[in-house]
């Protein structure tokens, strides 16, 4: 095996995401990827930002320290299996984007998936489905990082820290919001959702 990752690193991060799949698999080793090149937020100040929502996100999460609630991991999903990771102290960042020879799965595994989804795939097509997703875990893990991704700089600059804004109240549902989430309509402060209710009346 490639992978650089421990048993005990592989371990936690499926037991966060609760099973494992390609889709995990691939986070993990863009995980490895930020760890061998920046390091861990607990020793340096990281950010992570991601461009798709799939599993692989809470493998970054578990392995990296960025975090949705720190403020650290930043979900920008355009559908782009690319994570870019940034070191603060020195502004050393790298993109790593899946290349199109690392996809894990075969179409007959897509074709299998959308069979049980439906509920008209039999014992069979379960069998040789969790062997067509062991296979491509298996591959992404035995590949060379340089061979699972396309490394490239960064495509912007860092993302400024998380900050500590005022809380205001919402003219509309009376409920509190972070001062950067709120909407201005005819002079009154509204929550998103408030504002989205009146403004798509007009």
């Amino acid at each position: 095996m490639n992978s650089a990752l421990t048993k005990e690193q592989v371990e936690f991060a499926i037991a966060f995401h609760g099973h494992e799949c390609p889709g995990l698999t691939i986070g993990l080793r863009a995980a490895e990827l930020c760890l061998r090149e920046l390091g861990h937020n607990n020793d340096t100040p990281l950010t992570a930002v991601v461009e798709t929502d799939m599993c692989g996100v809470d493998a970054i999460q578990a392995l990296t320290g960025c975090t949705v609630g720190k403020g650290n991991l930043i979900q920008r999903d355009y559908g782009k299996m690319a994570f870019t990771f940034y070191r603060r102290s020195d502004g050393k960042g790298l993109r790593a984007l899946l290349k199109p020879s690392a996809r894990p799965m075969r179409p007959e595994a897509g074709e299998l998936q959308r069979k049980i989804n439906e509920g008209q795939g039999s014992p069979e097509d379960r069998t040789r489905l969790a062997e067509l997703r062991a296979e491509a875990m298996r591959t992404l893990m035995e590949l060379p990082l340089e061979e699972v991704f396309e490394i490239q700089p960064p495509a912007t600059p860092i993302p400024r820290g998380p900050s500590i804004l005022e809380s205001l109240v919402c003219a509309g549902c009376g409920e509190m919001i972070m001062e950067s989430r709120t909407r201005r309509l005819e002079g009154r402060t509204l929550c998103i959702p408030c504002f989205e209710k009146v403004d798509q009346k007009r």
